[in-house]
């Protein structure tokens, strides 16, 4: 009937990670008949309209004198802060967490008031977002709203788990203290400060010293499955719901490895949009692997004009990922929450160079439960690399294991359990519960 149709409003971080991951969910909610809306940054502005969606607008930071390409924000943040992707996660804290968090920040005050306007005037009976920030427009503005975390759950703070963005075991202690002494030492201050501007606009006060957003009072949904997920010391609270993954549909095909033969294993590499714009980096890449006799298809990104394959490679700045995983025999990926899961849901091992952010704990992941290996990105050894790739394509056992999560992962899409639980709330505009579902 049109009258259960609802507005649906979705706000990811401007990255294509999250938003690919709103748009796989908004597809199911808009095949349901509900209006689906996304906010994007203007960069994005046309990117959602392409593939069936409103779009309302918005700038986290003032206008460039150039005309800006979708995510080019973080993509040129990230090129210019790559060398600090070389040095001890702890030691990163200060160098590339803090600015990334203040550029964050600055952009949740900056859209404050367009943000209050596009609620005002779409109404929407849920909001959805998939940011990493808190943003006041959100919780002041009177409707039932959603958190998606699509990062690695560490985010999720526990005191039986590691530090996120460490990329430190699961098994121990070691360095954790001092990881979190150093936290609190570089981002405590900032948390603080943040904490008083969002009070300071009707907000409520952060959950912690250690956070920078909240947890809904309605609805929480986090992306991991539930065989790589973390044991928790002290559970999350009832309005919160695994979605094991979170893969787009899609009808695209790819073909283009197909002109390079059957010899070989067919690997995807991905450093993801931000972490192939490091040139230097791909370039490495790609000598080692083309000296290889495997077949591989190439996630090229931003300054794919830089980049040159080798014979045995296939490319191209933008790739069908969801269409591309399915065919291949394994993926070198930089760690992205998205990759990942994606990689999970289509039982392929992994081989993880984690770059910044949460890459580093879900390399950490892959490697200790014996789904893949994690190697350091900028100084692995040649051997290190070519040595994995064989151990992986030859480890049946690690195969078996994966073909198992695959099935169960693709029996029980997390798009469309994520758009069981939004449509819940945007329904009754009440906390939508583990216990209710």
């Amino acid at each position: 009937m049109a009258s259960e149709h609802r507005t649906i409003v979705f706000f990811p971080e401007g990255a294509f990670g999250p938003t690919n991951n709103c748009i796989g969910i908004g597809n199911v909610l808009k095949a349901r008949g509900h209006r689906v809306v996304f906010v994007v940054e203007e960069s994005f502005a046309g990117t959602l309209e392409a593939q069936g969606f409103e779009e309302a607008r918005i700038r986290l930071s003032p206008p460039a004198e150039t005309e800006e390409v979708p995510g080019q924000f973080w993509k040129d943040f990230i090129r210019d802060t790559a060398p600090e992707f070389r040095k001890p996660t702890i030691a990163q804290l200060e160098s590339f967490l803090r600015p990334t968090w203040q550029a964050l920040i600055d952009g949740a005050i900056y859209a404050n008031e367009r943000l209050s306007a596009i609620f005002d005037e779409l109404r929407p009976d849920a909001i959805v977002e998939d940011n990493v920030v808190a943003f006041a427009a959100i919780a002041t503005s009177g409707r039932p709203w959603a958190r998606i975390t699509s990062c690695n759950p560490l985010e999720l703070k526990d005191p039986a788990l590691p530090p996120v963005f460490s990329g430190y075991p699961s098994a121990g202690r070691a360095g954790w203290r001092e990881f979190w002494d150093e936290y609190d030492r570089v981002l405590g201050p900032q948390v603080a400060a943040f904490d008083a501007w969002l009070r300071d606009h009707g907000a409520p006060p952060l959950p912690g010293p250690r956070d920078y957003i909240w947890e809904s009072p309605y609805l929480n949904l986090y992306v991991y499955p539930a065989e790589a997920d973390y044991p928790r010391q002290v559970p999350l609270g009832p309005t919160f719901h695994r979605l094991d993954s979170s893969v787009r549909t899609t009808d695209a095909r790819y073909r283009e490895h197909e002109r390079l033969g059957t010899d070989g294993a067919l690997v995807y590499l991905s450093l993801g949009s931000l972490g192939s714009a490091d040139v230097g980096l791909m370039k490495r890449l790609i000598d080692v692997l083309g000296r290889t006799r495997h077949r591989y298809i190439v996630s090229q990104g931003p300054r794919h004009e830089l980049i040159e394959l080798a014979g045995n490679m296939v490319g191209a700045e933008f790739l069908p990922q969801p269409a591309i995983l399915p065919l291949v025999d394994l993926v070198i990926t930089h760690g992205g929450n998205n990759t990942v899961t994606e990689s999970w849901q289509a039982g392929k091992p992994m081989i993880v160079l984690p770059l910044f952010w949460d890459q580093y704990d879900n390399a950490q992941r892959v490697a200790e439960l014996g789904l893949g290996v994690r190697l350091a990105t900028y100084s692995f050894d040649e051997a290190e690399l070519t040595g994995a790739i064989e151990r992986l394509l030859a480890d049946t056992a690690v195969h078996r294991r994966l073909a198992g999560i695959a099935a169960r992962l693709q029996a029980n899409p997390g798009t469309v359990r994520a758009a069981d639980l939004i449509e819940r709330l945007a329904r009754t505009g009440q906390p939508v519960t583990r216990t209710e579902v």
